[in-house]
């Protein structure tokens, strides 16, 4: 009764830490603008099942792909393992799910052909980001935090395999010795063979001390996700469920300039009324942007793909798509730690998104190709951010580069981005 008390409080006190990080980054989400989803909703269900549950476009680099495949497997199908782990914690039983018989042979034999490909893959990945170091994972941005966190998370699932092949290995020995509370249930393809030798005691000890290091390794891994990159382990989903369905290309208008476009063009036009309130032109802060965009910032895998890909950042120029979501996460989540020290209610700070972490060198160095949303694994759109910010430097501060502020001149002064009057149309062939 006493592992059985101790496991409900460790379950409790997991829970209680997860759901009020959870609340934080959902309310800290719900800060941004209202946001209305476009195309039919199975549109967007078939969206998610091909980029998010079916990791479509992770394939684009096909031995990455597979490695993830297999840590990904391996976390959705081991969860059924780590189900019966809790049963038996708060009830006191061992193999709980032990009747299924011959298709509980089957699971726990999958289980650990899996824990072993996680493995593999935990050790590539680590291998690759600290023996290859791929340019990607050590650019400026991927600061000590980053870096240490993604290891962090290859190493826990190390050792969070490596205690369960050991545990079911112990498992098998004492299973083999008929001893009690021990029935003969699970196949063990691979921990069958690792024969420690042990006595009974010591294998019932070790077998102990794996069971408990691994569903407290899960436990904490459930509440250090929330802080984590690995957030998009559950975000993905959402997000890409969200994810544009128009062409990838096209922007948004921004209503209240429709709104007037369309007053100009015919005063007697049916345009939806306002309710008074000046409305601002483009994002500064993360207030500004809609809550998509500030789930784009907690879905952000850090991998790295959009800015490999980035034009812009391949001649060198400062820009990163990577960095406009870590800096967007980054201030949405200064924000909701003052919010809560205010009560919930925000008090302006004197910093914005806008050049206290995005710079407009950065905004400027985009050339809108779309390249980074095309490479994101879960459809993340860092070019609606960079778009939302160059709107209000143009609209609301007419803020712009020499070489755009020459281009807005000529539409207003010629009707065509050239320094050519109308009159000379005629010539422009020439």
């Amino acid at each position: 009764m006493l592992a059985q008390i101790l496991f409900v409080l460790l379950l409790l006190v997991a829970g209680y830490f997860a759901w009020k990080r959870y609340r934080f980054v959902r309310r800290n989400i719900e800060l941004g603008k209202p946001f209305r989803p476009e195309g039919k909703k199975s549109d967007r269900w078939k969206m998610m099942v091909r980029v998010g549950l079916g990791q479509g476009k992770m394939f684009t680099r096909p031995l990455a792909a597979i490695m993830h495949f297999f840590i990904y497997a391996g976390f959705i199908i081991i969860n059924i393992e780590v189900l019966e782990i809790v049963i038996d914690g708060v009830l006191g039983t061992h193999r709980v799910f032990a009747f299924m018989g011959g298709f509980y042979d089957f699971l726990i034999g999958s289980f650990e052909i899996l824990a072993v490909l996680v493995l593999v893959a935990c050790v590539v990945f680590l291998a690759r980001r600290n023996m290859l170091k791929l340019k990607r994972f050590w650019m400026k941005e991927m600061t000590s935090w980053p870096r240490t966190d993604a290891n962090l998370i290859l190493i826990i699932e190390i050792l969070l395999m490596t205690a369960f092949l050991t545990m079911n290995a112990c498992d098998y020995e004492l299973q083999q010795l008929e001893v009690v509370h021990y029935p003969k249930a699970g196949s063990f393809p691979v921990s069958s063979h690792f024969n420690f030798q042990f006595s009974i005691v010591n294998y019932q000890l070790l077998e102990r001390i794996c069971w408990w290091f691994h569903i407290i390794g899960i436990l904490a891994f459930t509440v250090y996700l929330s802080y984590s990159k690995h957030l998009h382990i559950i975000l993905a989903f959402f997000n890409t469920y969200y994810s544009k369905l128009k062409p990838a290309g096209e922007f948004n208008n921004l209503e209240s300039v429709t709104r007037e476009v369309k007053l100009m063009l015919d005063p007697s036009a049916s345009v939806p009324p306002t309710d008074g309130t000046p409305q601002r032109f483009g994002a500064k802060d993360v207030f500004d942007l809609n809550w998509v965009q500030l789930l784009g910032a907690y879905s952000c895998t850090e991998c790295g793909r959009c800015t490999s890909e980035c034009p812009a950042n391949q001649t060198g120029k400062l820009l990163s798509p990577r960095k406009i979501m870590m800096d967007t996460r980054d201030r949405l989540e200064e924000v909701g730690k003052k919010m809560d020290v205010n009560s919930g209610k925000w008090e302006d700070d004197g910093k914005s998104l806008l050049r206290d972490y995005i710079s407009e060198e950065e905004l400027w160095a985009c050339t809108t190709c779309n390249a980074c949303t095309e490479a994101c694994p879960i459809n993340i759109n860092p070019l609606d951010i960079i778009i939302d910010l160059r709107r209000y430097l143009i609209m609301e501060e007419s803020k712009s580069p020499e070489s755009i502020t020459a281009m807005f001149n000529n539409i207003e002064n010629n009707g065509a981005p050239w320094a050519m009057s109308a009159a000379d149309r005629a010539n422009w062939k020439n």
